[in-house]
């Protein structure tokens, strides 16, 4: 076993162009409301490209490219990554019905699912990511289809907004494992 170089991972990694291709993309849209953090911002720009997400919407204050603290914690995966932002949550949700998606707040709520229940009939999925602190707003909650709640069996209820949107993220990716060559351009 070795490390993989650089240029090994580039021969099996997609070129920014094609990462771009607005086709064959994962269906999960990204809306990310009123998160105040470049670097999380940054960081979930990163966890999309990674998966090939469909879009990834910022709304409100929720800062949006071009921020150089952005690109710098995405390494480029706001060129890869399509975006838009909307000024109100209720103006983000409804484009995403339009197109199809079933908003889905990713909190905690007295009727959340656990993310481990979500199957594939749920996408394609808008994933509702909230504010550090406050979470999701009560308007994004009553516009939702329903929430995902990530199991935690420690202590603390909450995850850093960008390390839970990962692990969401990755989580629902693995519910399409055995036909990934889908999402490729």
């Amino acid at each position: 076993m070795h490390r993989l170089t650089t240029e090994e991972l580039k021969s099996v990694r997609l070129t920014e162009a094609s990462a771009a291709d607005p086709h064959k993309r994962f269906p999960l849209i990204a809306i990310l409301e009123n998160v105040r953090s470049l670097y999380n911002v940054g960081s979930m720009f990163r966890t999309s490209d990674a998966v090939r997400l469909e879009a990834l919407y910022t709304v409100g204050y929720t800062p949006h490219p071009p921020r150089i603290e952005i690109d710098k914690t995405a390494l480029g995966a706001t060129r890869t990554v399509p975006t838009q932002h909307f000024e109100s949550i209720a103006e983000a949700i409804n484009h995403c019905s339009l197109k199809g998606f079933t908003p889905a707040a990713l909190e905690l709520t007295n009727r959340s699912t656990s993310l481990f229940e979500v199957t594939q009939e749920h996408f394609p999925l808008a994933l509702i990511v909230g504010n550090e602190v406050t979470g999701v707003s009560d308007e994004a909650l009553e516009l939702s289809k329903f929430s995902i709640e990530i199991p935690m069996i420690g202590a603390k209820h909450s995850l850093n907004v960008a390390v839970a949107y990962g692990v969401a993220v990755f989580e629902a990716l693995r519910l399409f494992k055995d036909d990934l060559q889908r999402f490729h351009p």
